[in-house]
C-alpha cells in the first residue's frame, strides 16, 4: 500500500512539472488546435514564442514558433510562415551561440524544407537539406543526425530518387537495428508510410512498403536469433543446474515442456503480427479512398458557396424589394458573396494606410449615437497617435461591433471603444458594452458561419464570421475577452 501511494505521488509530481514547463499561451494554443480552431491556435503559439523568448527559454520558444509556422502553411499562408521563421532565426542568433544555436536552427531549416516539399520545389528542398546537414554536424546531436537521415529519405522518395532514399533510410535503419532499437525503426517506417499516404505519393508509399517488408524479415531473423540464443543459454543453464543437483528425468521433462510452450507462444506471436500487418495495409487503402472522397466533397461545397450569390441574385432582383423577406434574402446573398470573396482571397496582402486614430474612432462612434437606448453613455478611449491599418476592414469590423453593442446595451448602460498598443508592432481595438454576457461555450461558434438554420428576417448570423475573415486577412484575429464580466468585450488584435 505504501509503495502504491509513493508511485501515485511521483506520477502527480511529474504531471505537475510537465504542465508547469508550458506557458498559459502554449496550453491555450494546444487546446485551440485540438478543437480545430487553427487561427486561435496559431495566434497563441506566436504569443508563447514571444513569451519564452523574453524569458530566454529558446528551446520552448522555437518549438512554439515551428508549430505556428506549420499552422500558417496548413492554410497556404506561406509568406507569413516564412516571415515567422525569419524572425525566429534572428531571435536564435541574438540569444544562442555554438552548438545550441545550430541545434535550434536545424528545426527552423527543417520547417522551411517541409514547406518547399509541399510546394514541390525540389531545388529549394535539396538546398535546405544541405543546410540541415551543416547544423546537424555543428551541434553533434545523435537524435538530430537520425532525424536528418529520416528527412533525407522522405525527400529522395518524394522526388523519385528511390536509390538515394533506400541508401539513406537503410543507413538509419541499420544504426537503430544494430543497437536493437527495433521499435524505433518500426515506428520510423510507419511514419514514412503515413507521410506518403498523407502527401498522396503512391511512389513513396509503395517504396516504403517494399523497404519495410524487407527490413521486417531481417529484423524478425535477428529477433529469432536473439530469442534462440536466449533459449539456448537458458537450456544450458538448466542442464548445468540439473547436472549439478543430480535432478531427476522428470525435472528435465518439465524444463523441456516449458521451452516447447515458449516456442509455441513465439510462433503464435509471429502469426498474430502478420495478421495485424495485413489488416493495417487494408485499412490504409480504405482510409486513402475515404480521404479522396472527402476532398472531392469539400471542393464541390466550396464551388457551390462561391457561386450561390450569382445564382440567386437574378431571381431576387425580379421580386418586390420592399418586402422584408426579399430584402433579407438580398442581404443574405450579399453576405455570402462577401464571405466567399474573403475566403478565396485570404492569401492576398491588404493595403495599410497611416491613420489618425482618435478622429477615426470618434467618427465611428458618432454613427451609432442615434441608435442607442435612453441614457446610454458612449466613450472613446483612444490616444492622439497614428497607426498603419486597412481603414475599410477595420471600419467594417468596428462598426459591426458597435451596432451590435447599440442593439444589446440596455438603458443607462455604457459602450466603450478603446485602443491599446501591446508592443512595437502589435495593437488592439476593444469594443465593450454593459448588459448580458455571451456564454463562454459560444465564444468560438459565433464566428463560424452556417451552424444553424435561422429566420433571415431577424439576421443571417454572417456578420461576425465576415469580421473574423477580415481580421485573419489582415494577419490578425478577433475574439471575445473571457475575463470581462460586466457585459461583453470584443478584442480585435492587429499587427503593424
Amino acid at each position: 500500500m505504501k509503495r502504491l501511494f509513493i508511485l501515485c505521488f511521483n506520477l502527480l509530481i511529474y504531471f505537475c512539472v510537465a504542465n508547469a514547463q508550458k506557458s498559459s499561451f502554449q496550453q491555450t494554443a494546444e487546446k485551440a488546435s485540438a478543437d480545430g480552431n487553427i487561427a486561435a491556435a496559431r495566434f497563441n503559439y506566436i504569443r508563447a514564442f514571444e513569451d519564452f523568448s523574453d524569458k530566454g527559454q529558446m528551446k520552448q520558444a522555437v518549438e512554439c514558433a515551428v508549430k505556428a509556422t506549420a499552422l500558417y502553411y496548413k492554410e497556404n499562408l506561406y509568406k507569413e510562415a516564412f516571415d515567422l521563421l525569419r524572425r525566429t532565426d534572428q531571435t536564435i542568433i541574438s540569444n544562442k551561440q555554438g552548438s545550441e544555436r545550430s541545434a535550434l536552427q536545424y528545426y527552423t531549416s527543417k520547417e522551411r524544407m517541409q514547406m518547399y516539399m509541399k510546394l514541390r520545389r525540389s531545388p529549394n528542398v535539396m538546398e535546405h537539406l544541405a543546410i540541415m546537414e551543416e547544423h546537424a554536424k555543428a551541434c553533434n546531436d545523435e537524435n538530430i543526425k537520425n532525424d536528418l537521415l529520416y528527412n533525407k529519405a522522405i525527400c529522395y522518395y518524394t522526388f523519385g530518387q528511390n536509390s538515394k532514399g533506400d541508401a539513406v533510410f537503410k543507413e538509419m535503419a541499420s544504426k537503430l537495428t544494430a543497437s536493437k532499437e527495433f521499435d524505433k525503426v518500426d515506428q520510423a517506417y510507419q511514419t514514412l508510410i503515413a507521410n506518403g499516404q498523407k502527401s498522396g505519393s503512391a511512389n513513396l508509399v509503395a517504396q516504403s512498403y517494399r523497404s519495410y517488408i524487407a527490413w521486417k524479415d531481417s529484423a524478425n531473423a535477428l529477433k529469432r536469433a536473439d530469442e534462440i540464443g536466449a533459449l539456448k543459454k537458458k537450456i544450458a543453464d538448466n542442464e548445468a543446474s540439473i547436472a549439478e543437483k543430480d535432478s531427476s528425468l522428470t525435472t528435465k521433462m518439465v524444463v523441456i515442456t516449458g521451452l516447447a510452450i515458449l516456442s509455441g507462444i513465439l510462433a503464435v506471436t509471429l502469426v498474430v503480427g502478420a495478421i495485424v500487418l495485413l489488416r493495417f495495409v487494408l485499412l490504409s487503402r480504405k482510409q486513402k479512398k475515404t480521404i479522396k472522397m472527402a476532398n472531392e466533397t469539400n471542393a464541390l461545397k466550396a464551388k457551390f458557396i462561391s457561386n450561390i450569390s450569382a445564382q440567386l441574385n437574378p431571381t431576387l432582383q425580379k421580386l418586390d424589394k420592399s418586402s422584408p423577406e426579399v430584402q433579407a434574402l438580398l442581404e443574405f446573398s450579399a453576405h455570402v458573396e462577401t464571405l466567399s470573396e474573403l475566403e478565396n482571397s485570404s492569401s492576398e496582402e491588404v493595403e495599410l494606410d497611416d491613420t489618425q486614430l482618435l478622429p477615426f474612432c470618434e467618427n465611428l462612434m458618432e454613427q451609432i449615437r442615434g441608435k442607442v437606448k435612453k441614457n446610454v453613455t458612449l466613450t472613446v478611449n483612444v490616444p492622439k497617435m497614428s497607426a498603419n491599418i486597412n481603414k475599410e476592414y477595420v471600419s467594417h469590423i468596428l462598426l459591426h461591433l458597435l451596432h451590435n453593442a447599440a442593439e444589446y446595451t440596455p438603458q443607462d448602460g455604457k459602450i466603450e471603444l478603446d485602443f491599446k498598443k501591446r508592443s512595437a508592432h502589435k495593437f488592439q481595438f476593444l469594443v465593450s458594452n454593459t448588459g448580458s454576457i455571451i456564454p463562454e461555450e459560444m465564444h468560438d461558434d459565433i464566428f463560424k458561419p452556417f451552424l444553424e438554420i435561422r429566420d433571415l428576417t431577424t439576421g443571417d448570423g454572417l456578420g461576425l464570421p465576415i469580421c473574423k475573415q477580415m481580421a485573419l486577412k489582415m494577419n490578425g484575429d478577433i475574439s471575445i475577452d473571457p475575463g470581462f464580466t460586466k457585459g461583453t468585450r470584443f478584442v480585435l488584435d492587429l499587427q503593424a
